[in-house]
């Protein structure tokens, strides 16, 4: 017989969600999807930094 060290809870959907013990639940923030699709300013600054950043160390190891 093959026991869980965790017992699942049913009304989570998610196998791994289901697995967490429920300490670990307690502190997880719902946030909705559509919320996780938003660009924001911070997004778009680190990109263009990153995209900076990489542009120039290529540069210089052609250079």
């Amino acid at each position: 017989m093959r026991r869980s060290l965790v017992l699942t809870e049913e009304t989570a959907r998610h196998w791994f969600r289901a697995s967490l013990p429920p300490r670990v639940k307690r502190d997880l923030i719902p946030i909705p999807a559509e919320d996780l699709w938003r660009l924001t300013l911070s997004d778009v600054r680190g990109f263009a930094s990153v995209y900076v950043a990489t542009t120039a160390a290529i540069l210089t190891f052609i250079i």
